[in-house]
């Protein structure tokens, strides 16, 4: 799952980006509500996250704007403006949830969860693929009895792969949805994470396997 944070004190987007990713997200930040406002138009994100007090724009214009154009991508504002008047005043702006500052990371965990099971395209806790299933509250893959447990990145990339199963993604589209399309990673980290799934895949017997096409990209399909 993708995420927008839009906050402008650098160190708090920081350390938000950073407990995003610790709990399996990807997420990329911006630091003004002009920036929120283009990058969310793209409709790259699964949730968005809004500070309301930003330069620029502030984050309930931004949502006006984005809920004004067709934009429905689920948001929620995490902001020092606790007033009722104000939160009443931000879920009227389209938000689906409100969290003041401070907070507590494991609540934010929470409700961003909340928040993205209310989309009109809900995934369930459970993909499957063949014999091969992601468990999404858990971060594992397994087959029968046998089960292994993922990074992040690598239950990124699987999610990705059997979301789209047969269909050839590529190395920048790995990069772009896993690290960031302004990421200055080695896209060789990639063949790495791959790797590393291959090993776990066989390890837990699945028929299935990560096949990499020349010039292309990488593919998961049932064995022959």
């Amino acid at each position: 799952m993708k995420l927008l944070v839009a906050e402008d004190d650098a160190k708090l987007l920081k350390s938000l980006v950073h407990i995003l990713e610790c709990n399996f997200f990807t997420a990329e930040g911006v630091t003004n509500g002009t920036d929120a406002l283009e990058y969310a138009q793209t409709n790259h994100y699964d949730g968005i996250i809004l500070d309301i007090m930003m330069p620029g724009l502030d984050g309930l214009e931004v949502l006006r704007r984005l809920r004004s154009s067709g934009v429905s991508t689920p948001a929620m504002f995490l902001t020092a403006r606790t007033e009722v008047y104000q939160r009443v005043e931000g879920l009227d702006a389209g938000a689906d949830d409100y969290l003041a500052k401070p907070f507590a990371p494991a609540e934010l965990i929470a409700r961003v969860r909340a928040m993205l099971r209310r989309k009109d395209n809900f995934v369930p806790d459970l993909l499957q693929y063949g014999d091969l299933t992601l468990n999404r509250s858990t971060y594992e893959i397994s087959c029968s009895e046998s089960v292994q447990t993922l990074s992040a990145k690598e239950f990124q990339i699987i999610e990705i792969l059997m979301e789209h199963h047969g269909a050839i993604i590529t190395t920048d589209q790995l990069m772009s949805k896993v690290w960031g399309w302004d990421s200055d990673v080695d896209t060789s980290v990639v063949w790495v994470h791959i790797s590393n799934l291959r090993k776990k895949i066989n390890t837990i017997g699945a028929s299935c396997e990560i096949r990499f096409v020349r010039n292309a990209g990488y593919l998961l399909e049932g064995l022959q």
